[in-house]
């Protein structure tokens, strides 16, 4: 059993919470703070409660190097703001400097310790890091469900020390929404993805085709299915070795009746760097396709408007640059105006949703896009496999 934070006795403890606050930074600030707002019920609670907060996460990928430009610093600077309260930051994570830190607050305080991923003993999980990160608390809270998938020190190895663990509201919220669509999703049910990978996604569409009633395909991912169905797809991106799990798809596919969509029109070009696309119905031999084409949104958004569940995770093309960024922002729109109970799972979609600015029609936006798609292939995650008591 998992228990809530909510359920624990927290005055007077160090409540050490691992967030994941890996946001993107422009100048020396946090240019997106989305991922900080959604912790904050957990963090207040905490506060709320007199216990003594620390909080851990990291921030990009420092390769086990203490990296200046990817310290936690300018998301201290913004915690403060948002909860208007001061946030003690020490120089690290470990040591003798941190141990004093938390020796010496009090209830209702908070630290945020330096990244975690400044030490490679993080990622490796390794033993005697977890053991130092855990010397810190009398109690663990894990809401960082985007972390959520790793088996590392601070997701994984510290639980296993520490006697009282609970899972934060956010890591709740999203095992009780990714599970609702994983058991019993109302039908109909719409899987969408897209993006450049079939192999990230290929276990979700496995995994749920029992209850799925149509799979729409966009993005890079599509071009290995329609290369099964010998469609010319010219210089489109194909990921290599993903001809037997595409086949094993639209296998099971017709085995359970379920409707498999793929693009049937698109929007092409040279590459990816060219200023404007050309819409066709068969693409040209040295052209690039790089997004749905207008007739492929609309059959697409046929089959949203029927559903009542909808699970998307994965743009239609290279939906960044405008020209080919209509497909996207078509199935962005459709998913929001679809009246479904509607998950975005994650990733280049989150964006997506904010750039059509339909995000706050969205039932759920996740905040792990490859936990949430572990998840869905049934996979069990360490960060919350270490939780269950």
């Amino acid at each position: 059993m998992i228990r809530s934070v909510r359920d624990m006795e927290l005055e007077g403890f160090r409540c050490f919470i691992r967030v994941d606050f890996n946001v993107p930074l422009k100048n020396g600030k946090v240019a997106d703070d989305t991922r900080i707002r959604a912790t904050l019920p957990t963090i207040k609670h905490a506060i709320e409660s007199d216990a003594k907060v620390i909080l851990a996460g990291h921030l990009g990928r420092p390769k086990g190097k203490r990296v200046p430009e990817l310290s936690l610093m300018p998301v201290a600077e913004r915690l403060r703001e948002l909860i208007d309260s001061d946030v003690t930051f020490p120089e690290d994570c470990v040591g003798d400097g941190v141990k004093k830190v938390v020796a010496d607050m009090k209830k209702g305080e908070v630290v945020l310790l330096e990244n975690l991923r400044f030490h490679a003993e993080e990622r490796k999980n390794d033993p005697e890091f977890a053991r130092r990160l855990a010397d810190l608390c009398d109690v663990y809270v894990n809401d960082a469900f985007g972390t959520a998938h790793r088996a590392h020190a601070s997701t994984e190895g510290v639980p296993r020390l520490v006697e009282k663990v609970a899972a934060g509201f956010l890591m709740l919220k999203e095992v009780e929404v990714l599970g609702k669509i994983l058991s019993e999703p109302e039908r109909p049910f719409v899987l969408i993805l897209g993006g450049a990978k079939v192999s990230d996604k290929i276990g979700v569409v496995l995994n749920l085709l029992d209850k799925t009633d149509a799979v729409l395909v966009g993005g890079g991912m599509a071009f290995a299915f329609l290369k099964l169905r010998d469609v010319e797809i010219g210089k489109s991106l194909l990921e290599d070795g993903t001809k037997s799990s595409a086949q094993r798809a639209l296998d099971k596919a017709e085995r359970k009746k379920a409707s498999l969509v793929l693009p049937t029109d698109f929007v092409v070009a040279s590459g990816v760097d060219a200023d404007s696309g050309e819409a066709v119905d068969k693409i040209p031999a040295g052209m690039m396709a790089l997004d749905i084409g207008a007739k492929t949104a609309e059959e697409f958004a046929k089959h949203i408007a029927g559903a009542k569940t909808i699970f998307w995770n994965g743009p239609m093309g290279v939906f960044e640059k405008e020209p080919f960024a209509a497909g996207t922002k078509a199935v962005a729109q459709a998913v929001a105006s679809s009246g479904a109970f509607t998950v975005i799972g994650g990733g280049d979609s989150v964006a997506a949703v904010h750039e059509a600015g339909v995000a706050d029609k969205i039932s759920h936006i996740s905040t792990g896009g490859g936990a949430s798609l572990e998840f869905l292939e049934g996979k069990k995650l360490p960060g919350i496999t270490a939780l269950d008591r």
